[in-house]
């Protein structure tokens, strides 16, 4: 069981669970309570919207994206078992774990994975989303098995993967709050704010896994080159490649307080910005210049996951502002 666990990353899939749970009931619940709706049954007064698609369907939402991710890190491990035997001197799958048992846990999780979907997608309504769970599965096959070893095609595969997680939140509640409010309200209600928001930390995920992504790559630079692998570090250089990563990480910076100058504009999310992101971001930054190690780009790739993570923990401080109305 240790290993299976470790196999499927159980530590990031927390974290994909998490950035769903927090999307929407830190950021989408407490968005639409502050839109007033006037209803047909009660046209006198004025009332919050509330979520409509049921919370047990949302679960199923989840797991199933869960399902997806292992899945996907499971056949990674399985074509990597030569590279990561240079990069990490050791390789869960074909030693810990035999290469037919990972085969078939990466085809039951995905099975599941897309029926999970499939159900879900009918649930809200709109079978035909189910696909997006059957492309998912396929392009994640496809990444370890062909993107990964092109230049830049897998880094930007993954990166949208990713983005992809918050985003499905709104594509499923969405739905439900539509075909709600225009049958039982007076007037449809304006909701895109919702959509505004899963977008601006869908592109923080995008720009902050690509960068990892990257980082990873000049990482792992000697198994990659030893097995002909294309990766960015590979093509252009190791130098070239931490540029490409600075460039990055200051796009990524110069958003966030474009974003937060237009359209948030208070002094609790500037202060958590700087701290918890900004920061960070700028010691990855001193940490891949400085770097003459694998470890130390490591340490960087890591400090990378603390910052998605704490990206996606600013959904707490949108709740605070918006429920105790601190903006």
């Amino acid at each position: 069981m240790k290993e299976f666990l470790k196999l499927i990353r159980w530590k990031n899939l927390i974290i994909v669970m998490l950035t769903m749970i927090l999307i929407r009931y830190a950021v989408i619940e407490p968005l639409i309570s502050r839109i007033g709706v006037t209803l047909l049954n009660n046209p006198a007064q004025e009332v919050p919207m509330r979520l409509q698609f049921q919370w047990y369907n949302f679960a199923v939402l989840v797991l199933s994206t869960l399902l997806i991710t292992a899945g996907g890190y499971v056949i990674n491990d399985y074509f990597d078992i030569k590279t990561d035997l240079i990069n990490k001197g050791k390789a869960i799958v074909g030693t810990r774990i035999p290469r037919q048992k990972a085969m078939m846990w990466h085809n039951i999780l995905n099975a599941a994975g897309v029926a999970g979907g499939y159900y879900v997608s009918w649930r809200a309504g709109y079978f035909w989303l189910g696909t997006i769970f059957l492309v998912v599965s396929g392009l994640l096959y496809f990444y370890s098995a062909s993107y990964k070893r092109q230049f830049l095609i897998g880094n930007v595969v993954v990166a949208l993967m990713t983005a992809m997680v918050p985003l499905l939140v709104v594509i499923y509640d969405w739905p439900a709050l539509y075909m709600h409010y225009s049958i039982f309200a007076v007037n449809i209600p304006d909701y895109n704010i919702i959509f505004y928001w899963a977008g601006g930390f869908a592109i923080f995920a995008f720009l902050t896994t690509l960068t990892r992504e990257i980082i990873k790559d000049i990482e792992d630079f000697d198994g990659d080159i030893a097995y002909g692998r294309n990766t960015v570090p590979v093509v252009i250089g190791v130098l070239s490649a931490k540029i490409v990563a600075l460039s990055l990480i200051v796009i990524t910076i110069a958003l966030l307080y474009l974003t937060w100058y237009l359209f948030i504009n208070d002094l609790i999310t500037v202060s958590y910005l700087s701290v918890a992101i900004v920061l960070p971001l700028l010691i990855v930054v001193y940490k891949v210049f400085t770097s003459q190690s694998r470890k130390q780009m490591h340490d960087a790739s890591s400090l990378m996951k603390v910052v998605m993570l704490t990206g996606i923990l600013y959904s707490v401080v949108v709740k605070i502002i918006l429920t105790w109305n601190l903006f």
